[in-house]
């Protein structure tokens, strides 16, 4: 929200000698966010006035260009020439003028000059080089009243004010207006609060308003309707409505748009106007139906959902309530009977509405975060009030207003709950005197120590005890508040499980992955990409009930969609060879869980049973840890050639999670989306499958646009230990023994089926060889004429070693002999050359 300083001092009163800073730090410290002050022509300096063209001559050019060389008085003894290339003026036009010795926005300063074979000794300006705007289709021209010649146009023009720029949180809607603003700028100040909001009782005197009709006055409470005739609507919007419109950040377009427009700024209130000859019988408000479609204000044809609340006549739709009008009965440059509307519409509607239709707007804006109910019939007032006064409209007697303004429920509260909650020695005075500031009515209950307080209508945020604290406390200011930090009991710091988690993502980093964290928001079009079966059971996913964006409305089932999405960005923006990780928790709910978890109450201990109640709607949240890789894995440099990365480095990872968690991972060959069937690894801790690695499909590397053979592994590093890593307990750290003896090698060769997995040869070969083994390493892999069809060769590196002796050849022969037949006879291996 932008709010012009001298728009809030109407309805503020602050000292002269606050500056807009002063107020914007006053403000902040009562709790809204001011992200900048915009200090609105700040950089006009020097002689700018109004100017009368006495006479001007076209001059063509060689350029093709024509050039009107200018007489023009400026309230000096002589007229000034000046050349000027616009063509929407007529001679006795009143224009701007900046003189010699100006120097407009962007540092433009202004000197006479030659040119076009003239001196032009100033410069008549246009909105946009004033700053006004962006239309540069021609000069400003004044109307003929409205200045002399010589008289500052600085002033004329309202160029400079002070703006502050206000980022509006949800909770703090009635902020999206001068007047709530306003409101927290008299009480940041101590100073009185002119409310615009509130005019005597209005004339409701002779016939009824428009007819007005609301079939779903849950959605609609309150629909009040004005009617005003003999509008002009060639009458233009004075210059001071204008420049407010604008330096609120809307662009200025009609008189009676523009008076809609400021209204809605003032109150908060947004307002529509119907030209009453294109409407076609009574106003209704309803929902849609099943095949209706509204042509909007912006030209769109829009098809309807029977969630949508619409405002149509007797021809159908004329506008989507609390969103946008239609384009069937908009205000035009004919239009002099107009009919005023402003009604208050339920939030959560407007805003499921807007994101629906995919169109933001500032009354849905408004609407979505809550509006004052009470304010319709106040707000058409004022839009008529205006369109009289300004545009030469006669306001017709009557008054519609459809449904009532719905009446806050009291909350009872203790004074000294404030200075209970935060800390600070608020007196029961001060706690009633600002509770009254915020617009409350304050009363005493059953003695001095209670209260009853009723929320103003503009303030729907206000509902339990606990809002009143909050406001208690920004009001008296949050610096007071004191900041204390808790005491951690002595001996105590990151669980084991934290250590555990810290040891295992610097364990990867050191692998070569960077971290890379994503949103934890998914869509269906992620799973189809990754081709997951209909039935897979990561499809089971928990829908927010707001999510950002639609198409990703989902919390993730599994970390490879925004891993594979960042490894995708990088390698489009040209880095070749990549390889991310990521660790975080996924959501999956469990069977039969409650779709909306209960509200707890936040004046008491929640009972067991609604903490039990609450537990059951939670989504079981394991943590995961994935990695995703592309391009080289080791670079190609003056040290040779590099090696592209393989699902076997995926594979690689995961056994580095794993040793970091001080366990062994195994691995089997497996068939899972979106893994390679032939190069998909499942990955198991003892008899717990803990995660999978390999090269992902080729069909799911080309609809997500991935490098060639993409690899990636993720893994749940809940499944490592039976309870999980809340079971993971601190145990002195076991050293491994370290043998002092020699290590003796044996290299064995193993001719298997292609089908039969390096791993479980592996497994054979462990199994097989006994205590004496101390590691096997595959270090060649062979397939050939010469093994024959679907066969090929296994390479071992067997290194045996004893603890409390040196192994002899016999030792030594005859374990390896032994791990040669556990492989025989496990995977029908037989060693190459026998």
């Amino acid at each position: 929200m932008r709010v012009p300083l001298s728009w809030l001092r109407e309805y503020a009163p602050l000292p002269d000698g606050a500056s807009a800073r002063e107020v914007a730090a006053r403000l902040i410290r009562a709790g809204l966010e001011v992200e900048t002050v915009d200090e609105a022509g700040a950089d006009i300096t020097g002689p700018l006035v109004v100017g009368r063209v006495l006479e001007f001559a076209d001059e063509p050019q060689k350029n093709g260009k024509t050039i009107r060389w200018c007489s023009v008085d400026v309230g000096e003894a002589e007229p000034r020439g000046i050349v000027c290339g616009a063509h929407n003026f007529a001679a006795g036009d009143l224009v701007v003028v900046s003189l010699p010795g100006a120097v407009l926005p962007g540092g433009f300063a202004i000197a006479a000059r030659k040119t076009y074979g003239h001196v032009s000794d100033g410069m008549i300006c246009s909105a946009r080089e004033l700053g006004l705007g962006d239309d540069h289709a021609g000069i400003i021209v004044l109307q003929p009243d409205e200045a002399a010649p010589g008289d500052d146009a600085v002033e004329l023009l309202h160029l400079r004010d002070d703006v502050l720029d206000i980022a509006v949180t949800p909770d703090r809607g009635y902020c999206l207006s001068v007047r709530g603003v306003a409101r927290e700028a008299a009480t940041a100040f101590g100073v009185a609060f002119t409310d615009p909001g509130v005019r005597p009782a209005l004339d409701t005197a002779g016939v009824d308003g428009y007819p007005v009709r609301v079939e779903d006055a849950s959605r609609c409470p309150v629909f009040a309707a004005r009617m005003v005739t003999g509008f002009d609507p060639t009458a233009p919007s004075p210059r001071w409505l204008q420049r407010r419109v604008q330096l609120a950040g809307m662009r200025p377009i009609s008189l009676a748009v523009d008076i809609t427009n400021y209204v809605m700024l003032e109150l908060g209130q947004p307002i529509h106007g119907y030209d009453r000859d294109a409407l076609r019988g009574p106003i209704v408000v309803r929902r849609a139906t099943a095949g209706e479609k509204l042509t909007t204000l912006d030209g769109a044809v829009r098809e309807l959902d029977p969630d949508d609340l619409l405002i149509t006549d007797d021809s159908g739709p004329i506008g989507l309530a609390g969103v946008m009008g239609g384009g069937s009965t908009e205000l035009s440059d004919a239009t002099t009977v107009v009919v005023v509307e402003a009604a208050h519409f339920e939030p959560t509607g407007i805003a499921r509405t807007a994101r629906r239709h995919k169109l933001p707007s500032e009354a849905s804006k408004r609407f979505e975060r809550g509006v004052d109910p009470a304010l319709p019939a106040v707000a058409a007032q004022r839009v008529v009030d205006l369109l009289v006064s300004l545009g030469g409209a006669v306001q017709e007697p009557g008054l519609t207003v459809a449904g009532a303004v719905p009446s806050p429920s009291p909350i009872e509260i203790s004074v000294g709950l404030p200075a209970r909650v935060a800390g600070v020695d608020y007196p029961a005075d001060e706690v009633r005197s600002l509770l009254t500031a915020v617009g409350a009515s304050v009363s005493a209950v059953g003695g001095a120590e209670r209260i009853a307080v009723v929320p103003p209508t503009w303030r729907p945020d206000l509902t339990d005890p606990y809002d009143l604290v909050e406001e208690v406390a920004r009001l008296h200011g949050y610096d007071a508040v004191p900041s204390v930090l808790p005491v951690a009991p002595a001996g105590r710091g990151i669980t084991p499980s934290q250590r555990l988690r810290r040891r295992v993502e610097r364990a990867v980093a050191a692998a070569g992955y960077v971290e890379a964290p994503s949103y934890p928001f998914v869509g269906e079009a992620d799973f189809d990409a990754l081709g997951l079966p209909a039935d897979d059971a990561r499809r089971v996913a928990l829908r927010l009930a707001n999510p950002i964006s639609e198409e990703q409305p989902l919390l993730r089932t599994t970390l490879l969609p925004g891993l594979l999405a960042t490894l995708r960005r990088n390698a489009g923006r040209g880095t070749a060879d990549v390889a991310v990780y990521e660790a975080g928790l996924v959501f999956r709910p469990a069977p039969g869980a409650l779709p909306v978890p209960p509200r707890l109450p936040v004046d008491r201990r929640p009972t067991d049973s609604e903490l039990a109640d609450l537990l059951a709607a939670v989504p079981s949240q394991p943590r995961r840890v994935a990695v995703a890789l592309a391009g080289d894995r080791e670079p190609t440099g003056w040290w040779g050639a590099g090696r592209p990365a393989s699902w076997a480095d995926a594979v690689e990872a995961a056994r580095v999670v794993a040793r970091a968690a001080g366990l062994t991972v195994r691995v089997e060959r497996d068939e899972h989306a979106p893994w390679h069937p032939g190069r998909c690894a499942a990955l198991f801790v003892g008899d717990t499958l803990v995660g999978h690695a390999g090269e992902l499909h080729p069909r799911v590397v080309a609809a997500l646009g991935l490098p060639e053979r993409t690899s990636a592994m993720e893994l749940e590093l809940d499944r490592f230990f039976p309870a999980g890593l809340a079971g993971v307990t601190e145990s002195p750290v076991q050293a491994p023994a370290v043998s002092t003896f020699p290590v003796a090698t044996q290299d064995v060769a193993l001719v298997v089926d292609a089908a039969v997995a390096a791993a479980d040869v592996e497994d054979a070969l462990r199994r097989g060889a006994g205590e004496l083994l101390e590691s096997a390493r595959l270090f060649d892999v062979f397939t050939g004429a010469q093994l024959g069809d679907g066969r090929k060769s296994l390479a071992y590196a067997l290194r045996f070693r004893a603890p409390d002796r040196t192994l002899t050849v016999e030792e030594t022969t005859a374990a390896r002999d032994a791990a040669v037949a556990a492989a025989a006879e496990r995977t029908g291996a037989v060693l190459r050359g026998a």
